[in-house]
């Protein structure tokens, strides 16, 4: 292999950011993100400019000396020209590797063309496979290619985006295409990524922890179990724990339900488990919910991660971090999450 063991789908909203600068560094040195700027329309350019060079000086920071990808999938026309400079100055270096795709505006497939160009990192081409794979798509990709500088290094990400029980055929989707577009060239990364984590209603958590396949990680099983020639250039992808349509949400300040929840990741599941943010008995509701948690046959121990030391501390009522809020929900489920990733593969 000659990509990254581990590819996680990450949006560059604080919370994200927060389980990647906890993730203990050889968990970091083995897995390269895939980092997507959220749309923001209607904004006039200066707090665009504004809010998008905040979101990639964190992502720098987090990220030092450590390759990854930004990605912005559904920037409106109207952004593009702001993204177009802010990511020619944030890819500078060549470690922030700009991605575009199939599909996309043509703007933006010239920004990212011209970025890859002037950065020298490379450039990353995501290909989205939702349903059927259309042999079609094969052709957009070579013109991509063919407009490319020959000494750019090409990363593929094929993304299947949200995956579970009624999409049974994913794997052999993502197998046809993989079929159709390893060919094409000698790609530095062939990432497969695909969001198995469930959009999560009240009723779910209603009686206590609740338990959810991991359709992503058994997607990834069948697409190994196929023997085929390019299966040790490919790197396993998901969405982390929260689901694939999370990163195409406009970004909100404030308000929110009354309740949340925490994510543990297991061999072959999520566990879910109602959190409240609001109202009498929530310390305790909420403490009563970690200690669950570590009660879980498959609880790896404090030592695994921060995650798991913060579900340590919530139980016992130690330390400063409370119960939490949603954002720490977020990046307790995430660096757990991630940090499991890496080792399972």
């Amino acid at each position: 292999m000659t990509g990254p063991l581990y590819v996680p789908v990450l949006p560059t909203r604080p919370h994200a950011v927060a389980a990647y600068s906890r993730l203990q560094p050889d968990a970091q040195n083995m897995l390269a993100p895939v980092w997507n700027l959220p749309p923001r329309p209607g904004l006039p350019p200066t707090e665009l400019a504004a809010q998008v060079t905040r979101d990639l000086a964190a992502v720098s920071k987090v990220q030092r000396y450590r390759a990854a990808w930004v990605d912005a999938p559904f920037a409106g026309a109207e952004e593009l020209p702001v993204l177009a400079e802010l990511m020619r100055e944030a890819s500078s270096f060549g470690l922030l590797r700009p991605v575009t795709g199939p599909g996309r505006p043509e703007a933006q497939k010239a920004m990212a063309l011209e970025t890859a160009r002037t950065s020298g990192g490379g450039l990353g081409i995501r290909v989205r496979v939702l349903g059927e794979w259309d042999s079609r798509t094969s052709d957009d990709v070579r013109e991509l290619l063919e407009r490319s500088d020959p000494a750019d290094r090409v990363d593929l990400l094929l993304d299947l985006g949200a995956v579970s029980a009624d999409r049974p055929d994913a794997a052999k989707e993502a197998l046809r295409a993989l079929d159709s577009l390893v060919p094409l060239a000698p790609w530095r990364t062939a990432a497969v990524l695909s969001g198995g984590f469930p959009n999560v209603s009240a009723d779910m958590l209603d009686h206590g922890l609740c338990e959810v396949p991991r359709a992503d990680w058994h997607v990834w099983h069948e697409i190994g179990a196929s023997a085929r020639s390019y299966r040790r250039l490919l790197s396993y992808g998901d969405y982390g724990t929260q689901p694939a349509i999370a990163i195409s949400r406009v970004p909100r300040s404030g308000g929110g339900p009354s309740w949340g929840f925490l994510r543990y990741t297991l061999d072959d599941t999520f566990v879910l488990g109602r959190m409240l943010a609001s109202g009498n008995g929530r310390t305790a509701h909420n403490r009563a919910i970690a200690a669950e948690y570590l009660a879980l046959p498959g609880f790896r121990g404090p030592a695994a991660s921060s995650g798991e030391s913060w579900l340590r501390d919530c139980t016992l009522g130690v330390g400063r971090g409370g119960t939490g809020n949603f954002s720490t929900w977020l990046w307790v489920g995430n660096v757990q999450h991630m940090t499991y990733a890496v080792r399972q593969v």
